[in-house]
C-alpha cells in the first residue's frame, strides 16, 4: 500500500464490538486486544464500575432509559481513550445518540459480528447456562429484528457462523485492516 493510500485511510485507535447476545463480543475482544497489545474493556463492567451497582440493581431500580443513560456516558468517557477494544452491550446501538457518537466519532472502528438467531440462541445454552432473556423467545425474537438495521449500521460486518473465536478474530483483523489503519503496538 503507498503511502498515500495509508495517510487517506483512517486510524483506528478503538475497536467496537457490536452485536445481538451470543455473538462473542466479549471473548472475540479479549483475543483481539491481546494480538493488538491494546486494552479490552466491556462496556457493562465500565458502567458497574463507574457506578459502583450491579446492571441488573440499574435496571431494577432506575429503570431502561437510566440504564441508557449511562450506557452513553460510559461510550462518551471511553471516546478518548487509545488503542482500546470495546464489547459492547447488545442494545447500546440502540439508543441513536450512543449509535451516532458510535459510529462517527474519530478512530472508532464499530464492527458487528453477525450470526442467525438459532445460532446465536445455541451459544446462550452451552452447558446447561441459560440465559434470563432467553425465557420469552417470541419477545427475544422481536427484540433482534429491532437491533438488526442498526448493528448493520457498523462500519464492518464479519459472519461469525461456523467459526471459532479465533477464527472470528482474524477474520475482523483482516476485514478491519482493508479499510482502516489499524496499528499492533510493538512489544
Amino acid at each position: 500500500m503507498s503511502k498515500r493510500a495509508q495517510e487517506e485511510m483512517q486510524r483506528v485507535s478503538r475497536l467496537i464490538l457490536t452485536g445481538f447476545m451470543g455473538a462473542g463480543k466479549s471473548t472475540v475482544g479479549a483475543i483481539l486486544a491481546r494480538d493488538l497489545g491494546w486494552r479490552f474493556l466491556d462496556l457493562d463492567q465500565v458502567i458497574e464500575t463507574n457506578t459502583h451497582r450491579a446492571i441488573a440493581e440499574i435496571f431494577r431500580d432506575d429503570g431502561e432509559a437510566e440504564f441508557r443513560r449511562l450506557e452513553r456516558q460510559a461510550v462518551q468517557q471511553l471516546s478518548h481513550d487509545e488503542e482500546i477494544v470495546l464489547a459492547l452491550g447488545g442494545g447500546t446501538v440502540e439508543d441513536d445518540s450512543t449509535r451516532s457518537l458510535l459510529i462517527d466519532s474519530p478512530g472508532n472502528c464499530l464492527v458487528f459480528l453477525h450470526a442467525e438467531l438459532a445460532d446465536l440462541l445455541a451459544r446462550c445454552t452451552v452447558e446447561g447456562n441459560v440465559r434470563p432473556l432467553l425465557a420469552a423467545p417470541e419477545a427475544l425474537e422481536a427484540r433482534h429484528t429491532l437491533r438488526l438495521p442498526h448493528y448493520r449500521a457498523a462500519h464492518v460486518t464479519v459472519t461469525t457462523t461456523g467459526l471459532s473465536p479465533r477464527e472470528v478474530a482474524d477474520r475482523v483483523l483482516a476485514d478491519v485492516s482493508m479499510q482502516w489503519l489499524i496499528e499492533r503496538r510493538t512489544r
